[in-house]
């Protein structure tokens, strides 16, 4: 569909993450008991195709969600497989209850109703969920059923990939347990290194949050003592494990108790990530989807055909110009792509906000927070915001460049529908994008249709 061919309405509007996968050392190995294949017959059977350089896991998973407690038959028992549907069935702390409420939530989504149990009972947990779906609140609930807050020392640490994410999940914390005494904190790069000093020295956190790098260093220094940590979690994991921090998160872990307990939430998570897992996770509860269903059934899916790189750009005037959208995040697939476009949209005299991770930590702070309190109603971005970042608003997520792998089309669509509610996905494609576009489908088992005239339907 050209950039021509979309139908106006009338509606006023100002238009807004180093080496090849390798194995744990043989010390970690050792120290975990992860010498034998217990925990991963799950995935045993399974066919195995290499594709691009990616390993798809070809056997199906029956039913919706597939749980599996490690012992190798594929099931679990009692309230694991089945859910708790309500929180007040969960055996929750009152006061973490009255933050769980305070906070806006009334019953706990699939993946709380099904993972927070395994949690606060000590098991290692792999969960897999749609975007948008509670996985932050689902961790952030166990360790804050699970923290002794008489106990003045760390006792769990979430790390996450990015700054924005590891903030998130902080603010989730401190919401959720607002009238709680457990004390958190973030520590982040782009931040005063001697600010965090200053702050763990004075009173430790029982909860740690943060970006590897940062964590590592603290932990080097000897300014963050893990001695009593028992809760690891992490977030996106499937990024956590990637070549870009596999070899910092294994450092964190070999510094960490071996009875240490482990959580790995992501909403997509990969054949080798969950092969991965096999060396530092004890037969741990699996909670995962079949990859067909993480497309979101919320989120409308269109394409528009623009033909030439160069056409894009006057296709998103055209649909700004046509559509009224509360807030969107559009997609590009690099730093210069990025300010290249956001220049163009101003000079168009579309207000539009542009975020990368070249910027400095307060600058993506103050983007951030405009765009949270809806200041900023258009925001482009790289992958920096694919992961996690929780905008209620988004309702329409477009990607200006098609991404390059397929896990980051799921992270990057999840930006619109949050939690349940409806959103679009559109994605601009030229001729050369036509065969990834397909390869999406299939392997996800969806459609993409072509952009509608009436697209402002859609968006209402």
């Amino acid at each position: 569909m050209s950039s021509a061919s979309i139908k106006k309405t009338t509606c006023d509007v100002t238009p807004e993450r180093s080496q090849e996968k390798g194995e744990l050392d043989a010390e970690t190995a050792r120290v975990r008991g992860r010498d034998s294949p217990e925990g991963r017959d799950y995935f045993d059977g399974g066919a195995y195709s290499e594709d691009k350089g990616r390993k798809s896991h070809q056997k199906e998973l029956d039913g919706d969600t597939a749980i599996n407690d490690g012992t190798g038959d594929g099931g679990a028992s009692g309230d694991m497989a089945e859910g708790v549907e309500s929180f007040e069935e969960m055996g929750l702390r009152d006061k973490l209850l009255r933050g769980i409420f305070a906070f806006g939530f009334e019953t706990p989504s699939v993946i709380q109703q099904r993972a927070i149990g395994p949690c606060i009972q000590g098991r290692d947990v792999i969960a897999q969920a749609q975007s948008g779906t509670g996985k932050t609140a689902t961790f952030s609930i166990a360790i804050l059923q699970c923290v002794d807050v008489d106990v003045p020392a760390t006792q769990a640490i979430v790390l996450s990939p990015t700054r924005e994410l590891a903030q998130q999940s902080y603010r989730c914390l401190l919401a959720l347990g607002d009238y709680m005494d457990v004390e958190t904190v973030a520590v982040v790069g782009g931040n005063r290194v001697s600010d965090d000093v200053m702050r763990l020295k004075q009173r430790p956190a029982h909860v740690i949050v943060g970006t590897p790098g940062r964590i590592m260093h603290l932990m080097r220094n000897n300014v963050l003592d893990v001695g009593q940590v028992r809760m690891f979690v992490l977030d996106e994991a499937d990024e956590m494990l990637s070549q870009g921090f596999k070899d910092q998160i294994y450092d964190i872990f070999r510094h960490l108790d071996q009875d240490v307990q482990v959580l790995l939430l992501s909403a997509t998570l990969p054949t080798e990530v969950l092969d991965a897992t096999g060396q530092f996770m004890r037969q741990p509860v699996r909670i995962l989807v079949q990859r067909e269903q993480l497309t979101l059934a919320g989120i409308r899916q269109f394409y528009v055909q623009c033909e030439r790189e160069e056409w894009k750009l006057e296709t998103l005037c055209d649909l700004y110009s046509s559509v009224c959208v509360n807030q969107a995040v559009i997609f590009c697939n690099s730093r210069r792509r990025v300010e290249t476009l956001e220049r163009q949209m101003n000079e168009r005299d579309f207000t539009v906000s542009a975020i990368h991770g070249e910027l400095g930590h307060t600058e993506r702070e103050v983007i951030m927070r405009e765009f949270r309190t809806g200041s900023s109603r258009v925001l482009i971005t790289t992958n920096l915001l694919a992961r996690g970042i929780d905008v209620q608003q988004v309702s329409l997520v477009i990607n200006f460049d098609l991404p390059f792998d397929r896990e980051s089309y799921i992270h990057r669509i999840g930006r619109s529908g949050r939690f349940g509610r409806k959103g679009v996905a559109i994605n601009f494609i030229t001729t050369r994008d036509e065969g990834r576009l397909r390869d999406l489908e299939q392997f996800y088992n969806t459609e993409v249709h072509e952009l509608p005239a009436d697209i402002a339907r859609y968006l209402a």
